[in-house]
C-alpha cells in the first residue's frame, strides 16, 4: 500500500496555547496504529502518520475526548470564519469595556456613587457572556486535568470579579472589577491581532489554494462543455483560453501559449509552451488558446500535491521546539503555584514590607496597598496574567511557518521541517551530475546504429523515465512489443524483442569510446544477446546556475562533491568546468549510499542532491535529501526538500532560508524566556499592575509573530 494513504492533515479548533497543542498531540499518539503525531499551534493544524489508514471519526473522537474540535476542511473559508468571529468578539468586548474605562477615569475627578454596581454588572457581562469561550476553554482544560492560557486568564478575571463583589458587600477589599474587564478585553484583542497576523503569514498558502480551478472546458464529440473539476478524468481533452488558469495537469496536444508559472515555481518570467510540452494546474495562460490532454486530476495534480506537502511540513516540528514544549508542560501549574505562594506571602508579611511598598509606590504609581488582603489579590492576579505561555508556544511554529512559506516562494518545497534546522550545519554537499548539475535534458549527438536497431532501441527506451532514455526515445517514434522489460538501476534497461535479449545502458568496457569520452560525452552501449552492436553518445548542458552555486557553497565553507553513475572521464570533464575538486564516478546506488555514510562519519551534516531512482537510497540516508523537481517520483518521495523549479543554486537558498529561520526562532525563544524571567518576579513582588501585566503579555505574543514576519528574503 502507498505510504501516502497513512498521512492525514486536519484542522484542530479551540486551541489557545502550547499546552492545548500538547494535549491534543498526546491524544492523537494514543490512537492505535499512529506512528507519529504533531500539532501546530500557529496554523491550528494536526498531522498524523500511521501504519494503517485511520478514519476521520477515530481522529475526531480522540480530539473531542480531550475537549477540542477537529475539521477536515483546511481552506480559506475556515480561516475567514475564524477571523470574522475574532473580529466580532473584539468589537463586542470593547463596546462594554470602553465605557467602563471612561467611567473609571471620570471617577478620578468626580465621585460617581453608583460606579461599583456599574463595574460589577459590566464586568459580569464581559466575563460570562463575551468571554464565554475563555470560560469554556478553562473548563475543558480543568476537567481534563491540565491547564492552559484560558485557565490563567479566567482565574485572573474571576479574582477581579470577586473583589468587585466583596467591595459591594462593604468588606475592606479594593475593587479590581474594571481591571478584570480589561484583562478579558485585552485577551480577546490579542487573539484578534494574532488571528490577523497568522492570516498574513499564511497568505502564500491561501494564494496557492485560490489557483485550484472549480471547472474546466472539456472538448467532447458534441463540442465544448463546462464540467465541474471533479468530473474531469484522465485522457479528457481540455481547452484553455487566454487569461484562464490551467485547471489540471496535462500535455499540450494542439496550439501553444505563453504560460505564467510564477505562483507555483517562483519564476517570474513566463515560458512558451507548445505541443508536447507539459503544463501544470494553476499556471496562467497569457496568450492564445490551446488544448491539453489530461494526465492528472484532483489530488494527483502537482498543485494539490504541493499543497499537501506544505500542510504536512507545517504539521512537523523542529528539534529546537522540544525545549519550549518541555517548559510549557509544567509552566501553567508552576505559575499557579507561584501566584498562590505570592498571595499567601504578602497576606502574612504585608506589614513587614509596607515601608518598601510605600517607597516603591512613589516610583511605580499603580501599586495598590490599602490592606493585606487586597494586596494579596493584587499580586495573585498580576502573577497569573503576566505569565501566559503564548509567546513560548508561538515562537517556533510562527518562524517555521514564515520560513517554509518563504522557501516555497523560492521554488523550494520543505517536506520535512526538521531539514530547516539541519541545513545550517551542512558541511558536505554530495551532488549527482545528470539532471542536477546538468539540465537533465540530454540529446543524442552521435550513434552508429542501423535503422532497424535504432527503432528497436528507441522503442525499448520509451518504457523508461531516465533522462537518457527519453532522449533516445525521441530519435524514432517507435512502438515495439517487448517482453520481460527490466530497468536495472544504475546500469540500464533490458528486454526481449522477437526472442532476442537487448541491453541498452552502461558500457562493459569504456576503452572502446576514448574519443567520445574526451569530449565529455556520455556513452550508452547497445548489446544484443550479450554482443556489442553499437553505441549512442549523448551530451547534457550544464545548468546556468551550477558554477555560481559551487562558488557560493565554497564561500560558505561547504565542500561540493560529485557522485555520479557516469563514466569517470565524463564526470571529471564536467567537474573541471565547475571547479569541483572531488569526483566519485561510475557508482552504483549502494555505492552512493556508502559515500553518504562515509562523509557523515567525518562529523559534519551531509546534504545529498539528486533526481533519479539511483539517488533514492542516498537521499533517504543523508541528513538532508534534496530532489530536483524534474526528477523521478521515488527521488522526490525520498527527499526532505524538493526543488520545484530551478537548478542547484536552490541548495544555497535552502541553506540561507534555514539560517534565517533558525535565527528568528532563537530570537523569539530568547525574548519569550527573557520576558518571563523578568516579569514573573516583578509581578510576585507586587510591582506590576494586572492591567500592565495583561498588556505586556499580549505584547510578548504579538512581538513574536511580528518578528517572524520580518524575516528577510533570501537568494540572488
Amino acid at each position: 500500500m502507498n505510504e501516502e494513504r497513512f498521512k492525514r492533515t486536519f484542522l484542530v479548533t479551540g486551541m489557545t496555547c502550547a499546552t492545548c497543542a500538547r494535549i491534543v498531540e498526546q491524544a492523537l499518539k494514543k490512537i492505535d496504529g499512529v506512528k507519529f503525531a504533531s500539532v501546530n499551534l500557529a496554523t491550528s493544524t494536526g498531522f498524523i502518520l500511521a501504519e494503517r489508514e485511520i478514519d476521520f471519526e477515530t481522529i475526531k473522537k480522540a480530539v473531542e475526548a480531550v475537549g477540542y474540535g477537529v475539521e477536515t476542511e483546511l481552506g480559506e473559508d475556515v480561516e475567514s470564519r475564524r477571523y470574522a468571529e475574532a473580529k466580532k468578539n473584539v468589537i463586542l468586548v470593547w463596546l462594554f469595556t470602553g465605557p467602563l474605562m471612561s467611567f473609571m477615569l471620570l471617577h478620578m475627578f468626580f465621585h460617581i456613587p453608583w460606579l461599583g454596581w456599574l463595574e460589577f454588572v459590566l464586568l459580569s457581562f464581559v466575563i460570562f457572556f463575551v468571554g464565554r469561550r475563555i470560560i469554556k476553554g478553562a473548563w475543558i482544560a480543568i476537567t481534563h486535568k491540565h491547564a492552559n492560557m484560558d485557565v490563567l486568564t479566567f482565574l485572573g478575571a474571576f479574582s477581579a470579579w470577586m473583589t468587585g463583589l466583596l467591595s459591594m458587600l462593604h468588606l475592606p477589599v479594593t475593587s479590581f472589577a474594571a481591571v478584570g474587564a480589561m484583562i478579558v478585553a485585552f485577551n480577546i484583542t490579542g487573539r484578534f491581532i494574532e488571528s490577523r497576523l497568522r492570516d498574513k503569514a499564511s497568505k502564500q498558502l491561501k494564494s496557492l489554494m485560490q489557483l485550484r480551478a472549480k471547472q474546466a472546458c472539456v472538448l467532447l464529440d458534441s463540442g465544448e462543455i463546462l464540467l465541474p473539476i471533479e468530473a474531469v478524468k484522465e485522457g479528457f481533452v481540455v481547452v484553455v483560453k487566454p487569461s484562464e488558469r490551467v485547471p489540471v495537469d496535462g500535455v499540450i496536444v494542439e496550439g501553444s501559449g505563453l504560460i505564467d508559472e510564477s505562483m507555483i515555481t517562483g519564476e517570474s518570467v513566463p515560458v512558451i509552451k507548445k505541443a508536447g510540452d507539459p503544463v501544470t494546474a494553476g499556471s496562467l495562460n497569457l496568450t492564445s488558446s490551446f488544448k491539453i490532454r489530461v494526465t492528472k486530476v484532483g489530488e494527483d495534480t502537482f498543485l494539490s500535491q504541493m499543497l499537501k506537502l506544505v500542510r504536512e511540513a507545517q504539521g512537523f516540528k523542529v528539534p529546537i521546539q522540544a525545549l519550549a514544549d518541555r517548559i510549557t508542560n509544567f509552566f501553567v501549574p508552576l505559575v499557579f503555584i507561584l501566584a498562590v505562594f505570592s498571595a499567601v506571602f504578602w497576606y502574612f508579611n504585608y506589614e513587614r514590607f509596607s515601608t518598601f511598598l510605600e517607597k516603591m509606590s512613589r516610583i511605580v504609581p499603580w501599586i495598590v496597598h490599602t490592606n493585606a488582603f487586597s494586596f494579596s489579590i493584587f499580586v495573585f492576579v498580576s502573577t497569573l496574567v503576566i505569565a501566559c505561555p503564548c509567546a513560548l508556544g508561538l515562537a517556533t511554529p510562527m518562524a517555521l511557518l514564515v520560513g517554509t512559506t518563504q522557501a516555497m516562494k523560492k521554488g523550494l518545497l520543505i517536506r520535512n521541517a526538521e531539514a530547516i534546522q539541519t541545513a545550517k550545519d551542512v558541511g558536505f554537499v554530495l551532488t549527482d551530475k545528470t539532471g542536477t548539475l546538468t539540465t537533465g535534458e540530454p540529446v543524442v549527438v552521435e550513434h552508429n546504429l542501423d535503422e532497424e536497431l535504432l527503432k528497436i532501441v528507441s522503442g525499448i527506451e520509451k518504457k523508461s523515465n531516465h533522462p537518457f532514455a527519453k532522449a533516445i526515445a525521441k530519435l524514432v517514434n517507435a512502438d515495439i512489443e517487448t517482453q520481460h522489460f527490466e530497468e536495472i538501476v544504475g546500469e540500464g534497461v533490458k528486454a526481449i524483442v522477437k526472442g532476442r535479449e537487448y541491453f541498452v545502458g552502461r558500457p562493459s568496457d569504456y576503452s572502446h569510446y576514448e574519443k567520445q569520452l574526451e569530449q565529455g560525452r556520455t556513452i550508452v552501449e547497445v548489446r544484443v544477446d550479450g554482443e556489442i552492436r553499437g553505441f549512442l553518445a549523448l551530451e547534457d548542458k550544464l545548468r546556468e546556475d551550477a558554477k555560481e552555486a559551487v562558488e557560493k557553497l565554497k564561500k560558505m565553507e561547504i565542500e561540493t562533491i560529485m557522485v555520479t553513475g557516469d563514466n569517470e572521464r565524463v564526470a571529471r570533464a564536467v567537474a573541471k568546468k565547475l571547479a569541483i575538486d572531488k569526483v566519485h564516478a561510475q557508482l552504483k546506488p549502494q555505492e552512493k549510499l556508502g559515500l553518504v555514510r562515509k562523509y557523515q562519519s567525518f562529523g559534519k551534516k551531509v546534504m545529498m542532491v539528486g533526481d533519479g531512482m539511483n539517488d533514492a537510497a542516498a537521499l533517504k540516508a543523508a541528513d538532508i535529501g534534496v530532489a530536483m523537481g524534474s526528477g523521478t517520483d521515488i527521488a522526490m518521495d525520498s527527499a526532505d526538500i524538493v526543488v520545484v523549479k530551478g537548478g542547484i543554486f536552490k541548495v544555497v537558498e535552502a541553506i540561507e532560508v534555514s539560517k534565517g529561520t533558525l535565527k528568528k526562532i532563537r530570537q523569539n525563544l530568547f525574548w519569550a524566556f527573557f520576558y518571563n524571567v523578568v516579569a514573573i518576579p516583578l509581578a510576585m513582588a507586587g510591582l506590576i499592575h494586572p492591567l500592565v501585566a495583561e498588556i505586556a503579555m499580549l505584547f510578548s505574543s504579538i512581538s513574536v509573530v511580528l518578528n517572524s514576519l520580518r524575516m528577510k528574503e533570501v537568494g540572488r
